[in-house]
């Protein structure tokens, strides 16, 4: 069965639209839709081709994936969650890091993607059990040096910024020579 034939299947197997009732049931909903979408876009992809750098710059599916798993790290101890990976070991991956051109440095893509499933399945924990009154408190950070962030806004934003990066990976996905993946 082609890829083109699995992802038609899918739709048609799909099922509704869940209605969600709060904000926190949107932060879950769109975290799943993210990490989906992710998984979607690479699938069939080796270690290899995801060190392949985009051109004339950018950072390569290795490191989108990478920082991804990053990202979630972050909030974590808001979301009363333990590190999947750790810092050091993620270090490469950081915001403003340089595009990875060596792969000695790299985190093995198949390690990352089990780390990111991991990473998700904790943001969702997490989020179920977060207090609704929880989202009106200080943020513990802010990544755009807000002083008012709130748990709400912080949240909102590392939503966005999940979504990013996986559509990120969709391009990426045909940097690499593959067709796309979502119709």
């Amino acid at each position: 069965m082609t890829t083109q034939e699995m992802h038609s299947k899918e739709r048609k197997m799909a099922p509704a639209p869940v209605a969600v009732s709060n904000e926190i049931e949107v932060l879950r909903h769109q975290a799943r839709v993210t990490q989906r979408v992710m998984r979607l876009n690479v699938e069939g992809i080796s270690h290899e081709e995801s060190l392949i750098q985009p051109q004339p710059a950018g950072n390569c599916l290795n490191w989108v994936i990478g920082h991804l798993v990053f990202a979630y790290e972050l909030i974590f101890p808001l979301l009363g969650q333990k590190p999947v990976m750790g810092e050091g070991r993620l270090k490469p991956y950081a915001r403003h890091s340089s595009p990875l051109k060596d792969s000695a440095e790299a985190v093995p893509l198949q390690e990352l993607l089990a780390a990111f499933d991991k990473a998700s399945e904790r943001v969702d924990a997490g989020l179920a059990g977060l207090a609704t009154k929880k989202l009106d408190e200080p943020a513990p950070y802010s990544p755009t040096n807000d002083p008012k962030e709130t748990v709400r806004s912080l949240l909102a934003s590392v939503s966005f910024h999940q979504a990013y990066h996986a559509g990120q990976t969709g391009l990426l996905r045909r940097v690499v020579g593959k067709p796309g993946a979502i119709a």
